[in-house]
């Protein structure tokens, strides 16, 4: 009798912010009261521009200075917890399923806190193996280091498993 081989599938890695939950609606909101909080005279355009989950590239691209960024993140925090994101209709039932199978990942450029606070919230935290937030790695996407330490933390490689987001940077960090 042959032995049992893996199945070629065995993790599944997703994008929080945009992929499993809708927030932005909160997310633009909050840049935008920020700019005008710290006299950046940017609206939606310059923001759809210039936007990145490396919120530090949206930093420099309005010429935030690097002393105020501290007070920048401050204030986008403050004014993102007036909004409450909702749950992607359907998310919970898909990653219910993948999970039969396979393991679950999340590597998200969202700041732990906020990212955690909402897994609690929408009762997801137990189906995630691995959770890497901003601040887990030196570097953010689209440089694969967090995805790179989520499959650490699965014990798994890359080869066989997926990545599943909803930005450009998250395309370009599975490809690397």
């Amino acid at each position: 009798m042959a032995a049992k081989q893996k199945p070629c599938l065995q993790g599944v890695l997703f994008d929080w912010d945009g992929t499993l939950i809708d927030s932005y609606h909160a997310d633009t909101s909050a840049y935008l009261a920020m700019f005008k909080e710290m006299a950046i005279a940017w609206g939606m355009e310059e923001l759809e521009k210039h936007y990145s989950p490396n919120w530090y590239q949206v930093y420099r691209a309005a010429k935030l200075p690097r002393r105020l960024w501290r007070e920048a993140d401050r204030a986008w925090r403050a004014h993102y917890a007036k909004h409450q994101p909702k749950l992607i209709s359907g998310a919970r039932r898909v990653l219910e399923a993948i999970r039969t199978k396979h393991r679950l990942g999340l590597v998200t450029s969202g700041d732990r806190d906020r990212v955690l606070r909402q897994l609690r919230l929408f009762r997801l935290m137990r189906l995630f193996s691995a959770r890497v937030c901003s601040g887990d790695t030196l570097k953010k996407k689209p440089h694969p280091a967090p995805l790179r330490l989520a499959l650490r933390q699965m014990g798994l490689q890359a080869a066989s498993c997926v990545y599943v987001g909803d930005a450009p940077q998250d395309v370009e960090m599975a490809r690397r």
